[in-house]
């Protein structure tokens, strides 16, 4: 279904409209959940990519795609990639959208998990604390 909704709009919106780029988006997040991590991440590039272009390096879905890549990343135990995505995401959504975001605040829980799942508990402790106050 979610593979459908991406082609129409790909015809008739075309390949970068927004409206495509959230199902691109969404497809990547179904193929996710469904295991299958290298297209996700494919999925998650290209979305990534395109709303960098379309839409800017700090805009709200361009920042979603960011952090949704790191998940992806991290899945296929790209630790270092992920980190790095994951960092960036949650330095853009402190400035855009501020610490106490909602958004803001799954970027530190993501990077805290991120560093729990390599044992590096140290560093996930100091994001937990952070995330409590």
């Amino acid at each position: 279904m979610n593979q459908r909704a991406l082609e129409i709009r790909e015809r008739l919106l075309g390949r970068e409209h927004p409206n495509t780029l959230t199902s691109v988006n969404n497809l990547a997040l179904v193929l996710q959940y469904q295991g299958k991590y290298e297209e996700a991440e494919q999925m998650n590039r290209r979305a990534l990519d395109a709303r960098e272009k379309v839409l800017g390096r700090e805009h709200p879905s361009t920042l979603t795609s960011i952090s949704n890549l790191a998940l992806v990343l991290r899945d296929r135990g790209k630790y270092e990639e992920a980190e790095q995505m994951d960092r960036r995401a949650l330095d853009a959504r402190e400035k855009v959208l501020g610490r106490e975001h909602p958004d803001t605040l799954t970027s530190v829980y993501n990077l805290a998990y991120l560093f729990h799942r390599q044992t590096r508990f140290s560093e996930a402790a100091k994001l937990d604390a952070r995330e409590d106050k």
